[in-house]
């Protein structure tokens, strides 16, 4: 199998007809959406027969547009390594204005967050999340951050959520019941240990399963009622949890809104507690 297909498709553009040529343009500028895509769907999202894209395929050497898209998914792969992300940031941020950078690249992805998550979704993620017998807030690696967070904003406000580790929700397993709901945080590289739970106990309890993920090819959104989908690069190499931490913040002030009573009367029943334990220092 021949190493990075793009730049096997870049070498070999000068000897490709027109209709190749048009082809391999596409596969270049959108790889990660080609790794998904039947040899069908290539061709009429290009606007090409079958039998042009086996001909590319063939004289760029390989035996079919499967081992293409084998060469495509290695390299996706590859690419979200951390050293490797860390390599390819490196190459583009200016490091002297690295601090205004960063806000500015975080205000850019807070900002998308209006065209892929909408308020009729948002609106859904409350209902079930309130209606909810049990919530299981689920996160491995770089998805910990938001799983905490969301965790204890809706354990103050619900008193029915807990925080899981992969572990501790095996452990859980039996309690589990079909009007719990998961609510699952996986980034790349996604953890197949995570994938692999949240498919059992969906099948195996028919629980509702919302997942924060960066994109619709995650896996886990195979096993999702919804996906809220968070851009989760970083201008180094590790995942940012700082767009799911905005959704996550907005869930927990929408439930706590919508339900004013409910949640005075949790929070003066938790201050109780922590007054009796003379939890806090007294301002002055």
């Amino acid at each position: 199998m021949k190493n990075n297909p793009l730049e096997v498709i870049k070498k070999n553009l000068k000897n490709l007809t027109n209709a190749q040529k048009q082809i391999g343009d596409y596969i270049i500028q959108h790889p990660s959406e080609v790794v998904f895509m039947t040899i069908n769907q290539l061709s009429e999202q290009v606007g090409t027969s079958t039998t042009t894209i086996m001909r590319l395929t063939a004289n760029l050497g390989y035996s079919g547009y499967s081992e293409l898209q084998q060469g495509l998914k290695s390299l996706i792969i590859n690419e979200d390594e951390p050293q490797k992300r860390l390599e390819k940031n490196l190459q583009e941020i200016d490091q002297n204005n690295l601090w205004s950078n960063c806000v500015n690249f975080n205000i850019d992805k807070i900002e998308a967050l209006f065209e892929v998550i909408d308020t009729e979704m948002l609106n859904e993620v409350v209902s079930i999340i309130t209606n909810a017998n049990h919530i299981y807030c689920l996160g491995v690696r770089s998805g910990v951050p938001v799983s905490q967070y969301l965790s204890y904003g809706l354990n103050r406000t619900l008193g029915n959520c807990s925080l899981m580790s992969t572990d501790n929700l095996i452990d859980e397993f039996n309690s589990i019941h079909s009007n719990d709901i998961i609510i699952a945080t996986s980034f790349p590289r996604y953890v197949k240990n995570l994938v692999n739970l949240v498919s059992v106990v969906k099948r195996e309890k028919n629980v509702k399963v919302i997942s924060f993920t960066d994109n619709y090819r995650a896996p886990i959104v195979d096993y999702s009622d919804i996906v809220l989908p968070c851009n989760s690069d970083s201008l180094a190499f590790h995942n940012s949890p700082i767009s799911a931490l905005i959704v996550a913040d907005y869930l927990i002030s929408a439930i706590a809104i919508n339900n004013p009573e409910k949640t005075k009367e949790r929070l003066n029943k938790v201050n109780s507690v922590m007054t009796q334990f003379d939890y806090h220092y007294n301002s002055k």
